[in-house]
């Protein structure tokens, strides 16, 4: 990455670690005090979640033609006032009503702010040459786990989890919200060829044209390829504790196990960075599909003992397929109208998000450990769509890989 892009890239990073602490990561801390003193059960507030994905996934392409419009600070800034919003009537719920509005709000902060819309702005700065910024952004929001669920314990032992609420809403508005004003308008490209902050999308130069029909066709897989991996990745950070009990290993140990997620996915998106860069980032997705069935044949086969080496294989896929999907959008359709274009491909991602905790635990009480063949299933199915789009000259980015 070039000086130009080191800031951007840290200010975007920053800004998403808050925006997913108050929303993704909340639920984990505040679910059952919250269900507690509002005399609901836990499940009703992760139900709030999956609105909130559902409400982010129907709202994300109208946030993507947004960003394609005018750029990607307006729109993270609003997300970062919608998200501030909604955690605010969260703080303020006495009941199920304004708890699933609270969580509506919140949803369309989601979908206004994170990854999805992130990717959609540095494209917008940085166009075809923006590979290397997606996996940065990607690299210091990684943190967001940690720092969300260390902070939200140390808040919420204090204050309750009201306080964490108030707290997060605060964070948004005061860090997260100048964090992204700093984000240059798309007008102050740093790649010439990058798209001009005009109204006139005609204008802006396309480097790479599909035949319409292939477009349709490589949209739609990968679309279920993403669908796929927010199934997995959203199941697995819901139930991966009870999960790993069910193969034989220790409740206290397997909190510990999971919580190599975060490290392993951090390490896969350095892997992208420095040795699958050279790749096309079809290559490096279609490795990184494969990395959670494998994770699965060494759990079947060699059981318990080996249960960090699948949560670590696990987590090395997922970290690079949340990098796919911006870097391989752009590989492969080009950086003009990348913002609409996300929130299409994305918007099954959300719904298959928005399932996964319910879906999953349904599956894993029902079926034990043989939740994993699901998985196993939809992973391979991923992988197979991957392998049926090929490059051609047309589909070759030209940037700085």
């Amino acid at each position: 990455m070039t000086k130009r892009v080191y800031p951007i890239v840290t200010v975007v990073g920053a800004a998403q670690v808050i925006s997913h602490a108050g929303a993704y990561y909340l639920p984990a801390v505040m679910a059952v005090p919250a269900s507690i003193e509002l005399s609901i059960s836990s499940a009703t507030v992760y139900a709030g979640l999956s609105l909130a994905l559902a409400v982010s996934g129907l709202v994300g392409p109208t946030a993507g033609k947004l960003v394609d419009r005018f750029g990607g600070r307006p729109v993270l800034i609003a997300s970062n006032l919608l998200l501030a919003a909604g955690l605010s009537l969260l703080a303020l719920a006495q009941g199920l009503g304004l708890l699933l509005l609270a969580y509506a709000v919140l949803g369309l902060g989601m979908a206004t702010g994170m990854f999805e819309v992130a990717f959609a702005a540095i494209v917008r700065i940085f166009g075809k040459k923006s590979h290397n910024a997606l996996v940065g952004v990607t690299m210091v929001a990684g943190f967001a786990s940690v720092a969300g669920w260390t902070i939200s314990v140390f808040v919420e032992e204090r204050y309750g989890w009201r306080g964490v609420c108030w707290f997060w809403a605060a964070m948004n508005v005061l860090v997260a919200l100048p964090l992204n004003a700093f984000i240059p308008r798309a007008s102050a490209s740093a790649d010439p060829e990058a798209p001009a902050e005009s109204h006139n999308q005609t204008a802006q130069p396309s480097t790479i044209v599909l035949d319409p029909k292939r477009e349709k066709y490589i949209t739609v897989l990968l679309a279920f390829v993403f669908a796929s991996s927010g199934f997995i990745s959203m199941g697995m950070m819901s139930h991966l504790p009870r999960l790993l009990e069910g193969v034989g290993v220790p409740l206290a140990i397997a909190f510990s196990i999971g919580a190599l997620v975060g490290p392993a996915q951090i390490t896969g998106r350095i892997l992208d960075f420095t040795f699958l860069r050279r790749l096309h980032p079809l290559i490096g997705t279609r490795i990184a599909a494969v990395a959670h069935p494998l994770g699965i044949a060494v759990l079947v086969v060699l059981g318990a003992p080996f249960a960090a080496l699948f949560v670590i294989l696990h987590g090395l896929g997922n970290g690079i397929l949340i990098i796919a999907r911006g870097t391989l959008p752009l590989a492969l359709f080009g950086p003009q109208g990348f913002g609409r274009r996300q929130g299409w491909l994305t918007m099954p991602a959300k719904f298959a998000q928005a399932i996964a905790p319910f879906t999953f635990g349904l599956a894993l009480t029902q079926w034990g450990t043989g939740v994993l063949w699901l998985t196993f299933g939809l992973a391979m199915f991923s992988f197979a769509a991957l392998c049926l789009i090929t490059v051609t000259s047309s589909t070759q980015p030209k940037s700085e890989l």
